[in-house]
């Protein structure tokens, strides 16, 4: 089983950027995914979830309206689109499914 992130990287305040977290060895179609995220000196808590078919998603309320979860479960992959980012949003982002946690990707967002 692996799930490798993808897309983090440095943005200005209010800019956009989508994570990608692809997976393998496990059936996709069949389990829910979720995002997480770590601050430094800040433990990890759940940005956003989605469940195994897309139709449902449910979100940190510091994400709200900002945050975007999505999947393509012919491409086993689910994404995260950021728009409007906040200084606050600098965080290394994991993706979680099939009890296993991706590497991680550093989304720092600094003008």
């Amino acid at each position: 089983v692996q799930l490798v992130e993808s897309g983090g990287g440095l943005v200005q305040p209010g800019g956009s950027l989508t994570l990608s977290c692809a997976a393998s060895g496990f059936t996709f179609r069949s389990y829910g995914m979720s995002w997480y995220r770590q601050a430094p000196g800040k433990e990890r808590e759940l940005v956003a979830a989605i469940s195994s078919d897309g139709g449902s998603t449910n979100y940190a309320d510091s994400v709200k309206g900002r945050f975007t979860i999505s999947r393509d479960n012919a491409k086993n992959t689910v994404y995260l689109q950021m728009n409007s980012l906040k200084r606050e949003d600098t965080a290394v982002y994991y993706c979680k499914g099939f009890y296993t946690w991706g590497q991680g990707t550093l989304v720092t967002v600094s003008s």
